[in-house]
């Protein structure tokens, strides 16, 4: 029988502990912030999409819900462009049956409007207030909907930022 190497069981021991050890560093909690968010130009052709689907995978986009790095306090979201605003369609017998509510702020104000007269009248009010009560109801939701434009045509001014053009339909 050989003697006990007391140094060499406590080497061997002390590789064994390093090995089995979790590196803490790689399991922190990292938040984003206004620095170190990447933003990019998402272009979104609205032309035969249903308007509460379209809004709330818009709204999932400005939020940032879809990047790996989201932070709640932040706006970690893209900047969305929407075109094709007017060829929007609802389901049902909603474009006939719906009714917008607003208030002039007057007495006896209150005003009543469907969704196709109010895709005549003004295409983009249609999408803007669908995606904007999908956002939080709060200083960063106000600064969230800046980051989204809505064009009734084809055309838009967004050329420069070379936005990637996505389709909503085949993401989940």
């Amino acid at each position: 029988m050989q003697p006990l190497n007391f140094g060499e069981i406590a080497t061997n021991l002390v590789i064994n502990l390093k090995i089995n050890t979790v590196d803490t560093q790689s399991y922190k909690t990292v938040s984003a912030n206004k620095a170190t968010v990447n933003k990019e130009w998402l272009l979104v052709d609205a032309t035969n999409m249903v308007v509460g689907r379209l809004a709330s995978r818009v709204a999932v986009l400005l939020r940032g819900k879809h990047k790996p790095n989201f932070t709640p306090h932040v706006d970690c979201g893209d900047n969305v462009i929407i075109i094709n605003a007017e060829k929007v369609r609802f389901t049902g017998k909603k474009l006939t049956d719906k009714v917008y509510v607003r208030h002039t702020g007057y007495p006896g104000g209150q005003r009543f409007a469907t969704p196709k007269v109010l895709l005549q009248h003004k295409p983009t009010a249609v999408l803007e207030g669908a995606i904007k009560g999908m956002l939080p109801k709060n200083r960063l939701g106000s600064q969230l909907f800046r980051n989204v434009y809505i064009y009734a045509g084809s055309e838009h001014p967004h050329e420069a930022q070379q936005p990637k053009l996505i389709n909503l339909e085949q993401e989940n």
